[in-house]
């Protein structure tokens, strides 16, 4: 049952929750956190639903398989969203947001992501009303320093986090398929903004490591415009075709403690590789600032 069902009965007795995602080391398209949650009572019915036997099998599927993978994966989910005992959402997280984190001033790397997708959906399932009282998770980081993480936030709630936790615990089997199933529909219908001749969808998988997706991003880089939306342009992978892209200058701000101006910064030194120390040497004062500004002694205004 969705949760925009309503909140059934059986969330008011104590309930156990999974999480797990998808999609964590494309380097195309958005990473999804999934949950399913349901009665502790309910706990050995949901274990002969075949989730945690569908994802160990899952593993040991030759790469030819992936279609026999997605159509069973599908069926699960179909059957689990017609359960009424069972209550699921998932977190979409955008390959655009993915990457501006990733490479903002104060970067928040992939596991922190991780982290606050997954507590956002402990604290949605938790504002609705749903009565939780024990959560698994895979491990993301340190699993002793994540589980801390997460008591921490939310001191009634017992946490488990394990390596291969969606092969351990069927609650997090079935979140394994929510989470899958709604990036395989993600990627199917993803409609590409952009609008050039030539572009098309045959990007493979999206991981990093597939001749089609390398052939995908080679022919869908622009020499100005970098890549589409779909890709997580943060990726190492995307350095070596950032390289031969055309370099771009534009102006920093002022330095508002010296009142001088920054040298004119490369797009190219932006992103995987660069070093906070390498940016801070190539900044400079005053002589970059462009002389259509020096001259009209025009300034940047952050209050009028």
């Amino acid at each position: 049952m969705r949760s925009e069902a309503g909140l059934p009965k059986w969330a008011t007795e104590p309930c156990i929750m999974g999480i797990d995602e998808a999609g964590r080391g494309p380097v195309l398209g958005p990473m999804v956190y999934g949950c399913l949650y349901c009665a502790r009572s309910y706990k050995n019915t949901l274990s002969s639903l075949n989730f945690a036997v569908y994802v160990r099998l899952s593993r040991s599927f030759a790469a030819d398989s992936k279609t026999l993978k997605e159509e069973k994966r599908e069926e699960l989910f179909e059957n689990l969203k017609a359960d009424e005992s069972i209550g699921w959402d998932v977190d979409v997280i955008d390959p655009r947001e993915l990457s501006a984190k990733m490479l903002k001033k104060n970067k928040i790397n992939l596991n922190e992501i991780s982290h606050e997708s997954a507590i956002g959906l402990i604290t949605k399932v938790l504002n609705m009303g749903v009565l939780l009282t024990e959560v698994y998770l895979d491990t993301v980081g340190d699993a002793e320093k994540y589980r801390t993480k997460l008591s921490e936030r939310f001191p009634a709630v017992k946490f488990v986090v394990s390596k291969k936790a969606d092969s351990l615990y069927p609650v997090v089997s079935g979140a394994s398929i929510v989470a899958k199933v709604t990036r395989d529909r993600a990627l199917r219908e993803w409609v590409l903004d952009e609008t050039a001749e030539n572009m098309h969808r045959n990007f493979g998988s999206g991981y990093p490591g597939d001749p089609a997706t390398k052939a995908w991003l080679q022919h869908h880089k622009h020499s100005v415009f970098g890549f589409p939306t779909l890709v997580r342009f943060s990726w190492g992978t995307c350095t070596p075709y950032i390289k031969e892209l055309v370099e771009v200058l534009w102006e920093s701000d002022i330095d508002e403690d010296s009142g001088c101006g920054k040298q004119q910064l490369k797009l190219s030194n932006f992103g995987v590789t660069t070093s906070k120390r390498k940016i801070e040497e190539i900044e400079s004062t005053g002589k970059g600032r462009c002389k259509f500004f020096q001259a009209r002694k025009l300034e940047q205004l952050t209050h009028f």
